[in-house]
């Protein structure tokens, strides 16, 4: 299912990711919605969003408000988002999303993981280049042409689109997700979204094999213990 698949198998990765940082990540994403916007989700659709995602992993309401209390000058904590790009084993590249309060504390603690299988951070659009920033929903909805026609109204135009087993999957290039989503809204507002992400997706992939693919696999573990890092995306067939 094209990028949807690609947005599973992610997702599955991402499973084993302990439960306290799905809740700081939740918070600090959160905080910059807010902060960028109106701290009040039924004025920012982004926020209310995010803020849906994450009850929908079960994180705490007083940990949601906290954030958005943040935002609004309570509190001295100040997040904001920082992209590293990096080159790993064999013909390997990663893109790592962090959320962070301390940007010498963060750069430090990811090229550490990088020193530890001797590899190295790129510089800006060293790796990006050869990604594209998409936007990706999967949900339940047997109508395909219902569906097609909506977008089509909306003048969207999807990078991809499969209804297979009365589930559809759309793909858009980012700057097209929330319209999609206010698209899908007004067509549904019932739809229940299996998959709603953004995120960067390899134009090419490689497959590693061994001492490559052992070290690929301890530097992704690595980075997913560094706190500040909320995404990590790659080229790597897993």
């Amino acid at each position: 299912m094209g990028r949807a698949y690609e947005v599973r198998k992610y997702s599955i990765q991402k499973t084993g990711a302990a439960r306290g940082k799905i809740y700081t990540n939740f918070a600090k994403e959160i905080y910059l919605a807010a902060k960028k916007g109106i701290p009040n989700p039924d004025e920012n659709v982004i926020l209310k969003r995010i803020i849906e995602k994450a009850k929908k992993q079960e994180v705490p309401n007083d940990i949601i408000n906290r954030a958005i209390d943040k935002a609004k000058g309570v509190g001295q904590d100040e997040y904001k988002e920082v992209i590293y790009e990096g080159f790993g084993p064999g013909a390997s590249t990663l893109i790592i999303k962090t959320l962070t309060d301390n940007v010498n504390r963060t750069v430090g603690e990811v090229r550490a993981c990088f020193n530890k299988v001797h590899k190295n951070l790129g510089v800006t659009n060293s790796v990006s280049y050869n990604y594209q920033h998409l936007g990706v929903v999967v949900f339940n909805e047997p109508d395909e042409e219902k569906v097609f026609n909506a977008l089509i109204e909306a003048g969207i135009d999807p990078e991809e689109f499969e209804t297979e087993n009365g589930e559809t999957s759309i793909t858009v290039k980012f700057e097209d997700y929330n319209a999609l989503r206010d698209c899908l809204d007004k067509l549904n507002p019932n739809y229940e979204f299996e998959i709603e992400e953004t995120g960067m997706y390899a134009n090419d992939k490689v497959t590693l094999e061994g001492e490559d693919l052992e070290k690929f696999n301890l530097l992704i573990d690595l980075l997913n213990k560094v706190e500040d890092v909320s995404e990590i995306y790659h080229n790597v067939n897993i």
